[in-house]
């Protein structure tokens, strides 16, 4: 009798509601960050339309903007995200991370141009006879301030792709992202003169570069590489402090066939917590001078893969058609490499990502002096 009792009181007793789910933190570093924008990844197998769909109409989101829709090198969005909305994107089971949108910094060293190299730096290009010996076939995508496409340096390979960034122009207004493109691919600066470059857009003209820019650029260079078919190759000198976004959006990339050449920083720290420095399959410079010591500013350790001249660089800039700079930094270090990526696959074919680093590290030379424990000596080559 007592058994048939405690049965029907358990029937007729209320059922409890489960717990709400523990709202997802958001990923924030310290620094600047963009107010009130956020970046969400979803878990695989989610809809962004019908994520969304679930908040259209409320009255929670009518201070939302969905700036951008990620497809390809992840699943989700960034925007403008306040108040009861964002409460609501954290509590849903749909997603796997949310990031605040990060500013990062472009900086860079002024350079003494009097000490600046005219020639290549420890470079001998090798089978100059072949077709590819300089580039050709090959695309780099500079994600940076901009290029002025017109510098003769370019000779008419330079193109504007895209520009990712609330208010920016379609013009390089810093300087940055024009003397990058020439250490990678401008004759008289760099390795690979017959190589295209093409200009995306992800910093402002102050040197200001938000994350979900930066992951917008990143998925417009998998799309065009997917369209073109051309080996192609993304140099970024830029990033800071660990960021979940730039990485799976740069790891995503390299997946599908894209080549990236990435600064080490110039924080003269362990660069293992920067982004997009810590992905382990992107290509991670660090800095040297002319006599291959480790540039007083540049990041090291176990992250860095290979190190280039970065070091009172001379390059092109963005002026005039025939104007030129001479500034430091892993920023001048880290297309340096991607000239002579593109080198590479314009000699050799195109190559996965994977072995091409592995050949990267294989014939690099162990000529690096001045290097902590830990961190590597092999300065970058041709081969």
């Amino acid at each position: 009798m007592k058994t048939f009792a405690f049965i029907a009181a358990a029937l007729v007793a209320p059922v409890l509601a489960a717990p709400a789910p523990r709202p997802i933190p958001i990923n924030k570093r310290a620094g600047p960050v963009k107010e009130d924008s956020y970046i969400i990844k979803l878990k695989d197998g989610v809809s962004v339309d019908s994520h969304l769909a679930q908040f259209t109409g409320s009255s929670d989101s009518q201070n939302t903007e969905v700036v951008y829709k990620y497809d390809d090198v992840f699943n989700g969005y960034a925007g403008v995200i306040k108040g009861p909305m964002l409460d609501s994107i954290r509590s849903s089971p749909d997603v796997e991370f949310i990031q605040a949108d990060t500013i990062y910094n472009i900086n860079w060293e002024e350079g003494d141009e009097s000490l600046a190299s005219r020639e290549i730096h420890n470079q001998k290009l090798p089978n100059l006879a072949e077709r590819g010996a300089n580039g050709e076939g090959i695309d780099i995508y500079g994600l940076d301030t901009g290029i002025l496409t017109t510098h003769t340096c370019f000779g008419g390979r330079a193109t504007w792709g895209a520009t990712f960034g609330q208010g920016y122009k379609d013009s390089d207004g810093n300087g940055h992202g024009t003397h990058t493109a020439g250490t990678a691919a401008g004759t008289g600066f760099g390795l690979a003169t017959a190589a295209k470059v093409i200009a995306v857009k992800v910093c402002s003209d102050a040197g200001q570069c938000a994350g979900s820019d930066i992951v917008a650029g990143i998925e417009y260079v998998v799309k065009q590489a997917g369209s073109s078919g051309r080996p192609s190759i993304a140099t970024m000198s830029l990033g800071g402090e660990g960021d979940a976004a730039i990485d799976a959006a740069t790891s995503a990339a390299i997946t599908r066939g894209i080549h990236f050449t990435v600064a080490a920083g110039n924080d003269n720290h362990d660069a293992s917590g920067d982004s997009p420095a810590r992905v382990a399959a992107a290509n991670t410079i660090g800095a040297v001078d002319i006599s291959n010591r480790k540039a007083s500013f540049s990041n090291f350790g176990s992250v860095v893969d290979v190190w280039a001249l970065g070091v009172n660089v001379l390059s092109a800039w963005n002026t005039s058609n025939s104007a030129t700079n001479t500034i430091s930094g892993t920023s001048m270090a880290t297309p340096h490499v991607a000239g002579i990526v593109a080198v590479v696959l314009g000699n050799r074919g195109q190559m996965k990502p994977a072995e091409l680093s592995a050949a990267l590290l294989k014939n690099a030379k162990p000529l690096v002096i001045g290097v902590p424990s830990g961190t590597t000596n092999l300065l970058a080559q041709v081969w």
